[in-house]
């Protein structure tokens, strides 16, 4: 029997969206006192059933708003689904949005800290790491630079070399090698092909559908919060392909 790394059944997330339009604050606070306020439910992902085997690099595409995110964000347990269950085995290292782990008032060193911190390494481990963390990231001549003057650039390779300084059982890459120059989407790719080797399960969205291709063995295709289409990668990118082209 396979190993599962994630295993997903039933899962939907909703939000709760507000009709009301209020002028102000106090508006929207006298209509929910009121409860004036009609909400309808929106649903970002519906009835995902999906199992993603150990080891394996998973692709996934989808048009803006598609769920991608969202599905992401469930892996990675930063969001609840609101039905369904899903089960991940072992520690999962989120590349979601590289800056939010971040103080922009803190070091450079002492957000290695904190990020680590926060993603469930201590911080004395941490404090042991911070010189080759960011030797990674070309950043040893900011250690004591607050964060606040970093480029996007700079910024998404300080969150990359904290969340792959360890190996996780699984990583949770969402278009993170978008944001950075040639020479850091090279260094970052080679990383996660190094991950891959030891046994990580890779689980990765990108536009790049290049970069899909190179890496994923097999491909999810979300389309409005639905799965249209899993299975092998060349076979799921060339009927997206062809979805977006008419």
């Amino acid at each position: 029997m396979t190993e599962l790394a994630v295993n997903i059944e039933g899962v939907s997330l909703a939000y709760r969206m507000a009709h009301n339009r209020a002028a102000s604050l106090k508006e929207f606070a006298v209509h929910l006192v009121r409860r004036q306020i009609r909400y309808e439910q929106f649903y970002a992902l519906k009835q995902i059933d999906l199992k993603v085997p150990a080891h394996e690099f998973l692709g996934v595409v989808g048009a803006n708003g598609a769920g991608k995110s969202t599905l992401m964000k469930i892996i990675a347990r930063v969001l609840p689904p609101t039905e369904g269950r899903i089960a991940v085995r072992g520690t999962v290292a989120p590349m979601i949005e590289l800056a939010a782990g971040l103080d922009n008032e803190l070091t450079t060193a002492e957000n290695v800290v904190l990020y680590g911190s926060l993603l469930g390494r201590s911080p004395r481990e941490m404090r042991q790491r911070v010189d080759r963390i960011l030797e990674w990231a070309e950043l040893e001549d900011y250690a004591d630079v607050p964060v606040r003057s970093f480029s996007s650039g700079m910024l998404a390779r300080l969150g990359f070399a904290v969340a792959t300084d360890v190996d996780p059982d699984i990583l949770v890459v969402d278009e993170v090698l978008a944001v950075g120059d040639q020479a850091f989407q090279h260094r970052s790719t080679e990383r996660i092909q190094e991950l891959m080797r030891q046994g990580t399960t890779v689980i990765f969205v990108s536009h790049d559908l290049s970069t899909i291709r190179s890496l994923a063995s097999s491909t999810l295709w979300l389309d409005r919060g639905e799965i249209r289409m899993c299975g092998p990668t060349e076979d799921v990118v060339t009927q997206y392909e062809q979805s977006a082209s008419l």
